[in-house]
């Protein structure tokens, strides 16, 4: 298919978000842009979470990585089960009764103003390199596939892509995007399973076949029982638990979301169905990237990694699913890249300038600050996209992993500290102990060798730089029992 009848989709695809965006981003305000005026509905939300969740990295590493790791991923996706239910019953609850707006002004609560700038400051660390480490990917695969046969440079694909997702977000927010994910979620599942069946009647092989020729190349292995390896089964589990606790119940993206639901009971469900569908969901993407791993090899493909899935959908696949592929990869980007944008022009608006305590600035102030904050979030993601263009990294799922292990440590201490210790500490000191923890962290990463032998460290370096940050509060706390 040509790249401009592909590219025709593109629009008209982006076409149908701004007509959804219109009719849900009337009469928006404020408050709706930051949670929705808590009035989403919890059934939408969870649905459209599972899109946030995944994104286009999820839509094509995932797949990707299974000639190198088999199913292993499935160990991690066991963990998220676990961080799911803990978020469901140990951090939304805190959220609905402290009546947040930004879960970073618990921090403020319970320790003071500079630990909660510093909670608030490695959130926005953190999603900024996550989000636009997910843009790269697909930003790459639309420049390769559709607009790079126009002569359009990589800077200006992304600067569209970038264009598109302000235009549907800039009014609305949270209001709008809790609807605009429901329909790109629909839609990268939708792909999903399409392509599952595609390749399945492709090779003329039902799934039980499918399944046996997968064990036969040793593409089915889920658990790792070798201690010694990055890839044992308990630590993927115990990293992806504790993966999910930070990335989404401390993740300002995520918990806008759940917090603009109606009530905490409906939350929690959001939470709980989410936990389940997950489960569900990766096991379909593992599904597929075995699929593909079958398929790449009777057509003869050397891709891999990244760029075995677009390979085969765009160049060795009928025109039908080339079209599939794109929307759903456009679908698995925009949930995850327009949710990141709002959320992290949320919380530098209330957690940097305390938007919302100010009592100087007029709504319509407030406003045109908040747009203004939200075009800056946009050249920012420009430019860290253009960063990771020079990176090349060929496996995307495991770059946003690696970062998040060093970005989220300090959030997981920080919040850990505050549930599970009745101690104060000393406000002035957190933020050294937030800067000092992730570069202890890095110090053990690259002296793994010497310090462990054989043993290696992989996501569960996340826990340690959550152990480091705590055992740094518990250093500058005092007996003094905070009052609730």
């Amino acid at each position: 298919m040509s790249p401009g009848l592909l590219f025709s989709f593109v629009i008209a695809y982006f076409v149908i978000l701004l007509i959804v965006a219109w009719y849900t981003g009337r009469g928006s305000n404020n408050d709706s842009f930051f949670i929705g005026n808590r009035n989403s509905n919890w059934m939408l939300v969870a649905f459209g979470m599972i899109g946030t969740s995944l994104s286009g990295v999820t839509f094509v590493s995932v797949p990707g990585a299974v000639g190198k790791d088999a199913f292993t991923y499935f160990q991690i996706t066991l963990g998220y089960f676990i961080g799911y239910i803990t978020i469901a019953y140990v951090l939304i609850p805190l959220y609905y009764r402290l009546q947040l707006t930004s879960i970073y002004n618990y921090l403020n609560t319970r320790f003071g103003v500079l630990s909660y700038k510093t909670g608030a400051s490695f959130f926005i660390l953190s999603r900024t390199l996550g989000a636009t480490a997910r843009l790269y990917l697909v930003v790459r695969i639309l420049q390769d596939a559709i607009l790079s046969s126009f002569g359009v440079p990589f800077w200006l694909t992304t600067l569209i892509i970038l264009f598109m997702i302000l235009v549907y977000t800039y009014e609305g927010g949270v209001k709008t995007i809790v609807y605009t994910d429901t329909l790109q979620t629909t839609c990268m599942l939708a792909g999903l399973i399409i392509c599952v069946f595609y390749i399945l009647h492709a090779m003329d092989m039902n799934m039980g076949q499918s399944i046996a020729a997968m064990q036969e190349k040793g593409l089915t292995r889920i658990f790792e029982f070798d201690p010694n390896s990055k890839l044992f089964f308990v630590k993927q589990i115990l990293a992806g638990a504790f993966i999910t606790i930070t990335m989404t119940g401390l993740d300002q993206e995520m918990m806008q979301k759940n917090i603009s639901v109606k009530t905490l009971r409906d939350s929690k469900k959001n939470m709980v169905s989410l936990a389940f569908i997950m489960l569900i969901v990766i096991g379909l993407f593992l599904f597929l990237g075995g699929l593909l791993h079958l398929y790449g090899a009777r057509q003869q493909v050397s891709a891999t990694g990244d760029a075995l899935f677009p390979e085969l959908a765009l160049h060795h696949m009928p025109p039908v699913i080339s079209v599939i592929f794109i929307i759903a990869l456009i679908s698995a980007l925009f949930p995850s890249a327009d949710g990141a944008m709002t959320a992290l022009t949320s919380s530098i608006c209330i957690d940097i300038l305390d938007l919302q305590r100010r009592t100087d600035w007029d709504e319509a102030r407030k406003k045109q600050v908040r747009q203004r904050i939200h075009l800056l979030m946009a050249f920012i993601f420009l430019l860290f996209v253009m960063v990771f263009e020079w990176v090349n990294n060929p496996s995307m799922i495991g770059v946003i992993l690696k970062v998040a292990t060093y970005t989220y440590g300090p959030l997981l201490g920080l919040f850990a500290f505050g549930i599970l210790s009745k101690r104060t500490v000393n406000d002035r000191l957190v933020p050294i102990v937030c800067v000092v923890a992730p570069i202890l962290c890095y110090v053990v990463d690259t002296c793994q060798s010497l310090l462990f032998n054989q043993f290696q460290i992989g996501l569960e370096l996340l826990i340690i730089n959550g152990a480091f940050t705590y055992i740094g509060l518990l250093m500058i706390s005092t007996k003094k029992e905070f009052v609730k």
